[in-house]
């Protein structure tokens, strides 16, 4: 992400960011929270919005944890900002499976990330999923929850993966999971 483009965008009250993939990233300055996902999905791009295939529970247990009151669609992504909460990704590059993903690959691109939340300070940025922050932190041990350091400012906490291919977690866990952030807002 070039560093004019997002300044820019930080003029702009409903500020999103277009990343190589040119799937939109929903930020603005002083978020609540900032979800980041481990990357974009190959059918969010082909879409062009984010957690847009159907088996993806991102909606859903935003809706159920109180985050959004009415469940969106995908392509109502930016409406997001009104709640208070915003979307980006660990890694821009898309995948089928976030499986695919390596940690070098968290690790070169944790400095863009760092420097986005710097720039839009959201009060939380919720990691879905343990891999890229466990990567980006070098510890092994992450458990989920809110975690005890900070991450460019922002209060960290560990969700679970929302993503269809998640199947260790039921959508009512994940919802258990993602309300204790709320509750905090």
């Amino acid at each position: 992400m070039q560093d004019d483009a997002m300044s820019a965008e930080l003029d702009s009250p409903d500020a999103s960011t277009m990343p190589s993939t040119g799937l939109s990233e929903i930020l603005a300055p002083d978020l609540s929270v900032v979800f980041c996902g481990l990357n974009p999905a190959l059918s969010a791009v082909r879409d062009g919005h984010n957690f847009s295939n159907p088996s993806n529970r991102f909606w859903r247990v935003l809706h159920l944890a109180g985050f959004t009151p009415r469940l969106l669609q995908a392509d109502e992504e930016r409406e997001l900002l009104h709640y208070g909460c915003g979307l980006t990704s660990a890694v821009s590059r898309p995948t089928k499976s976030a499986s695919e993903l390596k940690r070098q690959d968290y690790l070169s691109t944790a400095p863009v990330l760092e420097n986005k939340i710097r720039k839009f300070a959201p009060a939380n940025l919720a990691f879905l999923g343990k891999a890229a922050y466990a990567a980006i932190s070098l510890r092994a041990d992450v458990e989920w929850g809110r975690q005890p350091e900070t991450f460019a400012g922002a209060a960290v906490w560990l969700l679970p993966n929302p993503s269809g291919l998640n199947r260790a977690f039921t959508l009512t866990t994940l919802t258990e999971h993602y309300l204790e952030l709320r509750l905090t807002l």
